[in-house]
């Protein structure tokens, strides 16, 4: 283990923390979720739009073709981002990346807003794909520019800030999606439409704080302008020692060099670790957590996964990566026994404000024990700096097709299809995923070959 002295967090690292974070990954979690609270006006409003280029009102199978791209076409755009989301940080940097980034948002919420003046559909189906684009990028490179900032010993919790900006994101969309709110008729225009509001926030106080060091020195070749960035973010010009420490990442990584998707996938040296991540991600999808929420007929309960993200804050660095991941897919398995149970209760005799009590009850159990945010910092640490933006790419592609595969309609003792997901996730991280909490990324990567290798 390194004996490199404790970071204590500087008021620069917390500040581009939030503002990285919440002008980001918050776009995720609220254009996720909120375009489900005003789905009816949206819906009236294709049907009138029709009505306007027609005369006659709009079949119902075109209204739920319609409706369907709309809802679509996000986890679509999340999916594309993903993929651009790797060459940008590589060529332009990732603080420039999020900044780019901002500017789709904004085109977005200028769609939403010149959708019904237009009378045209069309635009505001663009824009959930722009936005998902936005979450897409958001997704991978907020993570990766997080971990490359923070100290080791802080690593986990700044990068577990993320996903809880993404719950943030959910939690506002739920907030101003009532109907007393802005999920009216005529309020839906700038419900979609905030989302470009921390897109500006980000824009105006991003480029005041610097670059990821470590892309700075070892994949720009910028040693002073490395240095000037940790003396920024540590609050210190004592930085050589960490300066030493990111000059020997450069010499580790010179093997690794100029890798994509295909490379890293056929590289002997990285086989177990792309695996590990694969398994992360899909598991993450898989676990039920997504699907757990839908026999409520609720969208999912963001308070919950707020106080989730919070304490996951503080344990990660504490008791460590591995009791998060194994007690939270534990708790899948669970919550799936007694959602399938209480599922068939309600279709026998079972009262029905019980049942949806109990259901609200293990969704707000298992949101606050799932460990969502872990895998996303298991990948920052696993690879290297010239392959993690490549490892990012691999692993978002993983989490938005999973994405696709558990939107279904589950009956009684459907959950059980996730069981054996959540088993075998428990199993593999048992055997073959070491503690890394508090590791350099060099440490780590001698640690986890050794580890994987004798796994394997």
């Amino acid at each position: 283990w390194s004996q490199q002295p404790q970071k204590r967090i500087s008021l620069p690292l917390v500040l581009v923390t939030l503002i990285s974070a919440f002008g980001s990954s918050v776009q995720y979690g609220y254009n996720a979720f909120v375009i489900f609270y005003p789905a009816k006006y949206i819906q009236n409003f294709y049907n009138e739009t029709y009505r306007f280029r027609n005369v006659i009102s709009i079949d119902h199978s075109l209204l739920k073709f319609q409706w369907g791209l709309t809802v679509a076409f996000f986890p679509f755009g999340g999916f594309c981002g993903t993929l651009l989301a790797g060459p940008l940080v590589d060529s332009i940097g990732r603080k420039a990346t999020l900044l780019v980034n901002n500017l789709l948002a904004i085109i977005a919420a200028a769609l939403v807003i010149a959708t019904k003046p237009r009378h045209a559909h069309e635009l505001l189906i663009c824009s959930r794909f722009f936005v998902g684009v936005c979450a897409g990028i958001a997704f991978s490179v907020v993570p990766l520019y997080l971990a490359e900032i923070a100290p080791q010993n802080l690593r986990g919790a700044l990068c577990t800030v993320a996903d809880l900006s993404i719950t943030f994101g959910s939690l506002l969309a739920e907030v101003i999606g009532f109907c007393e709110v802005l999920g009216t008729e005529e309020g839906w225009p700038v419900l979609l439409s905030l989302t470009g509001i921390p897109a500006l926030l980000q824009l105006l106080f991003l480029p005041f704080f610097p670059e990821s060091p470590r892309f700075l020195l070892i994949q720009k070749k910028e040693e002073e302008e490395a240095r000037q960035a940790l003396k920024t973010l540590r609050c210190s010009d004592d930085v050589e020692e960490e300066m030493e420490q990111l000059q020997q990442e450069e010499l580790a990584d010179r093997k690794e060099k100029d890798m994509d998707v295909m490379k890293i996938l056929y590289y002997p040296g990285l086989r177990w670790h792309v695996v590990s991540i694969a398994v992360l991600m899909a598991g993450q999808q898989l676990s039920g957590i997504n699907a757990v929420r839908k026999p409520s007929g609720a969208l999912p309960n963001p308070i919950g996964r707020n106080l989730k993200e919070l304490a996951s804050i503080c344990i990660i660095e504490n008791s460590g990566r591995r009791i998060l991941l194994i007690s939270g897919f534990g708790i899948c398995i669970i919550a799936g026994l007694f959602l399938s149970m209480s599922l068939q209760l309600q279709v026998s005799h079972f009262p029905k404000a019980l049942f949806l009590f109990f259901i609200r009850s293990v969704v707000e159990t298992c949101c606050l024990l799932h460990p969502d945010p872990v895998p996303s910092v298991l990948v920052a640490e696993y690879f290297l700096q010239t392959c993690r933006s490549t490892a990012f790419v691999v692993a978002g592609s993983i989490h938005w097709i999973c994405k696709f595969l558990i939107i279904i309609e589950l009956e009684a003792y459907s959950f059980l299809f996730f069981w054996p997901f959540n088993i075998a996730t428990i199993l593999y991280i048992a055997k073959m995923i070491p503690e890394t909490k508090g590791r350099s990324f060099l440490e780590i990567r001698s640690v986890l070959s050794r580890h994987l290798a004798r796994g394997s």
